[in-house]
């Protein structure tokens, strides 16, 4: 095959995305692989083998009808995650149980997986490469989308862990973390009117994103910038969490449940606040924007501003085609770092944190889900989640854009989430 071509850069794209996710496992052992903190999180083992089963199930299979034997006749059951039309699972909430297949037997899984798919892909022909195409790049930003999984999942496993561990070297990894002084936050107003949204790209989408569509949109106004630690802390010195009248009634019932009293991670140390981080504990940086809140959370910090979250279709309009950027996974900082204060206009759209809208996850008008088992992929949770916004800093810079939609209950807080506020004006 002829470097250059499309095929060629296809799978170049799918050696250096898969190359990634073994990447992000280089400091942890196959004790820190196996280990899953609760059922929300799985293990950075299950993460492997998961997503070369999506190749081998949706790919190899399909290439090589009656040619390609699974690697294990047991792993469609142990690593297929929630497509019901490909058969019985395991429970994910038991992920963490599964001390077989051994870590080797995973790297050896995917190697033996990426090996066909590489030596198959170039021998088809033209008509063949072109209906697999689009299911290879779904299957490699499936891929990234577990990548920023394995970071949050393994973050939060060892944060139970009282050795306070890290995942990369603190001296390397931190070289550009300080603390910046912050700029108030500006506002940015938005004419009434008539807006495309959604995605109308030649580019790859999820089918969420589709089709573009209409919005009528009053007029309003964005912050500047994600809120901060610092302004996130003067919620709670102002008894943000002992205020009933700024929390959703679902919101107050999951604060008293899970005896919320700071973002997940705050802890105080001599009254001081600390964070952990996946470079380990320190003390909470007030210019840095704030995450791992949970939407009843943000909607909180918003009424107590004064203010409110935006809509999905606002923080669309408000990103724009070209947003500024900030801090993703290919950075290496694996936490959110504080906006430069000199700069003007919307600041971090793009990385640092996923901002929660107030918008439900519904369909939009006109979406059809894909036939068969993908079409399991995103419609059948358009119920009781909400949108987020804009990536986070371990999102991969060349997986995220404008018009993606995430999604996670409201009470979800372990992602690196935080806010943006919005007012109607």
């Amino acid at each position: 095959m002829n470097s250059g071509t499309p095929t060629a850069e296809l799978l170049e794209r799918f050696v250096s995305v898969r190359q990634a996710t073994l990447d992000a496992c280089r400091s942890l052992s196959p004790e820190d692989m196996q280990i899953q903190s609760m059922p929300d999180a799985s293990p950075t083992k299950w993460h492997l083998a998961h997503t070369t089963w999506f190749f081998e199930t949706f790919v190899l299979s399909d290439l090589a009808v009656g040619q390609y034997s699974p690697f294990h006749p047991s792993f469609n059951y142990l690593f297929n995650s929630y497509y019901n039309a490909i058969g019985e699972r395991h429970p994910r909430a038991s992920r963490g149980l599964l001390s077989r297949p051994a870590i080797d037997e995973v790297f050896g899984y995917r190697r033996h997986v990426e090996q066909v798919l590489l030596e198959s892909i170039p021998r088809l022909n033209v008509r063949d490469v072109e209906r697999l195409k689009p299911i290879i790049e779904l299957g490699l930003h499936h891929e990234q989308q577990h990548l920023e999984l394995l970071f949050t999942d393994i973050k939060h496993a060892f944060a139970q862990n009282p050795l306070r561990l890290a995942m990369r070297d603190n001296v390397a990894s931190n070289k550009k973390r300080v603390d910046l002084p912050s700029r108030p936050v500006t506002w940015l107003p938005f004419d009434a009117g008539l807006h495309h949204v959604g995605h109308a790209e030649n580019e790859f989408s999820f089918d969420n994103e589709l089709p573009s569509h209409r919005v009528f949109i009053e007029p309003f106004e964005v912050a500047s910038r994600p809120i901060t630690c610092g302004e996130y802390r003067a919620f709670i010195e102002d008894g943000g969490y002992t205020r009933a009248e700024l929390w959703l009634s679902d919101g107050w019932h999951a604060k008293v449940t899970n005896a919320w009293q700071a973002p997940l991670y705050w802890e105080k140390y001599r009254n001081e606040w600390q964070v952990f981080t996946l470079h380990g504990l320190r003390p909470v940086l007030d210019s840095e924007p704030v995450c791992h809140l949970s939407l009843y959370e943000a909607d909180a910090f918003a009424r107590w501003a004064e203010a409110r979250l935006p809509t999905e279709f606002e923080w669309e309009v408000a990103c724009g085609k070209r947003p500024a950027t900030g801090t993703m996974l290919e950075d290496d900082c694996l936490h959110p770092q504080p906006a430069f204060p000199d700069e003007s206009g919307p600041q971090q759209m793009i990385g640092e944190v996923w901002e929660w809208t107030q918008s439900a996850y519904q369909p939009y008008p006109g979406y059809r889900a894909s036939a068969g088992a993908l079409g399991e992929y995103n419609g059948k949770f358009m119920c009781n989640q909400m949108v987020l916004r804009g990536g986070s800093c371990v999102t991969p810079r060349s997986h995220i854009r404008p018009t993606y939609r995430n999604f996670f209950p409201p009470e979800a807080r372990w992602q690196f989430t935080g806010l943006r506020l919005a007012r109607s004006i």
